[in-house]
């Protein structure tokens, strides 16, 4: 199971830190995944890391602000986003890739889906 949390209304040019808890089969969920989905759009890919380690991968749109991160002790994920902005609003989904090592930005790769945080960014 994952868990997010930490999401909420933030004024633009803030900071949010997002958080996905893991349990259950954690060992078995090579890559930590971090989407977005906002009204009326698609679930486009936002981060991902490997619970192994290596270098994280980021979308092009969030490159520079956000940064994923990994605490492998409390089986938990981060995703510290800064300088955000308009369009970052969405719904922010964690997921969990088991059947690769290698960083997937395609959401169907994901088997194992949190329920989702609301993200908002105000003027």
């Amino acid at each position: 199971q994952l868990q997010a949390s930490g999401g909420g209304l933030v004024q633009a040019g803030g900071s949010l830190r997002l958080s996905c808890a893991a349990s259950g089969r954690t060992f078995t969920m090579n890559i930590m995944g971090w989407f977005r989905q906002a009204p009326g759009k698609e679930r486009e890919f936002v981060a991902a890391i490997r619970w192994s380690g290596g270098s994280p991968y980021y979308a092009d749109s969030v490159k520079g602000r956000f940064t994923v991160s990994r605490d492998n002790a409390k089986n938990t994920v981060y995703l510290q986003m800064n300088s955000l902005k308009l369009e970052d609003t969405a719904v922010y989904y964690c997921a969990a890739d088991p059947s690769s090592f290698v960083i997937s930005d395609y959401a169907g790769r994901y088997r194992y889906w949190g329920q989702g945080t609301q993200v908002t960014v105000s003027s």
